[in-house]
């Protein structure tokens, strides 16, 4: 995972009014990863409400508000698709599922005695993209959840958010992240998602000669 893929998934997060912890500052190759190191991000949404629902499986800016507190793991493998064969086939995607990893994790939370706020963590999956036909996504989607995954946050979910936020007359220079997004809105590169709809929208309709 490089910095810019974490550096995205904070940046949404930090957007949408969690705070974000980074675990570890290093990379792990040579050997297998402890359970605090298979852990990306750790979230805390301060203004989550006691007694709201929990979020749905797919991910988007309007539920967060219902995610309290979230161990997420960041997949930026941007030219696959998570399909069923390459779930199948890449255990260490699950990883961070593994009970060592969810004590870890639980530990850098703090709990009121007699809470059961213990048992509210979110375990999200930050991935590039899953099949858009079915049966293919109907069974990503299973087999997902069978492992463990609470949610799931598509890369271009988090783009479109981010871009559609920022302001061109602002100067982001403490997010490097951010300031190259701003930049290349500013010059018409990135466009928010609601002109291109209007854009769509507004395309004349070629009618078929008779």
């Amino acid at each position: 995972m490089s910095a810019i893929d974490e550096g995205i998934v904070r940046e949404y997060f930090e957007q949408n009014g969690f705070l974000v912890r980074q675990v570890r500052k290093y990379q792990v190759s040579a050997r297998k990863k402890t359970g605090d190191e298979e852990i990306d991000l750790l979230v805390y949404n301060p203004s989550w409400q006691r007694g709201a629902r929990k979020p749905d499986f797919f991910l988007f800016s309007n539920e967060l508000p219902l995610v309290h507190r979230a161990m997420i793991a960041v997949k930026g493998w941007h030219t696959g698709v998570f399909t069923p064969t390459m779930l199948k086939s890449s255990p260490e995607i699950f990883r961070f599922l593994e009970d060592n990893v969810l004590k870890e994790a639980t530990r850098f939370f703090p709990v009121d005695a007699g809470s059961e706020e213990s048992a509210d963590l979110t375990k999200i999956l930050v991935l590039p993209s899953l099949p858009t036909q079915e049966p293919f996504r109907s069974q990503s989607v299973a087999l997902l959840k069978e492992r463990g995954v609470d949610a799931i946050i598509s890369f271009r979910s988090m783009l479109l958010d981010l871009v559609d936020k920022i302001e061109i007359n602002r100067n982001y220079g403490k997010s490097d992240t951010l300031q190259v997004m701003r930049i290349l809105k500013n010059y018409d590169l990135l466009k928010d998602a609601q002109l291109d709809l209007l854009t769509e929208r507004a395309a004349p309709v070629r009618r078929a000669k008779p």
